[in-house]
């Protein structure tokens, strides 16, 4: 039986998540989130150029761990893969998809949303799941809960996460990282401001 695949290694527990709507903005949006100290990003399936700004930030910035982030069909695997992410995240979690990403080989971080759907991708062989929509579903509360029936399971919260909170989550042992799109916020890549995206990054990687 196939077993998941191991996640890249990454330094940051902040990990960047961001619609790319114009390819031309991916190197440069990922050049800024490195010189900030944080080398990993989540381009999500959001929009139609995702797997060419995967393909551009993967061939052009090594340094940064690409995912790819809204994957959702077991239809999309070889289509990241080819890309060249080198992991993927979901915001749930089907049977179908999870075999898909263990057959592929794709490292996965699946989502979950309850302590049923975490006990099922556990089983699946997946111990790094994503939790979302984190604030929503209890954020810091729901995951403090969940250490002491679901030990050995370790989560990355997603969905509502910002810079004020990223630390009580980040507190949480059974917490391995978050996500979030405060680092990249639209309105600084509708103008290129890329400065502003590093030193958000830069921010995010001291409180992290």
């Amino acid at each position: 039986m196939n077993t998941p695949a191991l996640l890249p290694r990454f330094e940051s527990r902040v990990v960047p998540v961001v619609v790319i709507s114009d390819v031309a903005q991916a190197v440069p949006l990922a050049e800024a989130l490195l010189d900030g100290g944080i080398d990993v990003i989540e381009v999500t399936l959001r929009s139609d150029v995702a797997l060419r700004a995967i393909e551009a930030i993967a061939r052009a910035v090594p340094g940064i761990q690409v995912g790819a982030g809204t994957v959702t069909r077991a239809a999309e695997v070889a289509q990241v893969i080819a890309a060249g992410a080198r992991f993927g995240l979901s915001p749930g979690a089907t049977p179908a998809l999870l075999a898909a990403v263990t057959r592929h080989g794709l490292p996965f971080i699946p989502g979950v949303a309850t302590a049923s759907e975490a006990m099922a991708a556990r089983d699946a062989g997946f111990d790094l799941l994503k939790c979302f929509p984190a604030r929503e579903l209890g954020g810091v509360e729901l995951l403090r809960a969940w250490a002491g029936p679901l030990p050995g399971i370790r989560f990355c919260p997603t969905g509502g996460v910002s810079a004020s909170d990223m630390g009580r989550y980040l507190a949480l042992p059974n917490v391995a990282m978050v996500g979030g799109s405060w680092l990249t916020p639209a309105a600084a890549l509708q103008v290129g401001d890329f400065a502003e995206i590093t030193r958000l990054a830069r921010a995010a990687r001291a409180a992290g």
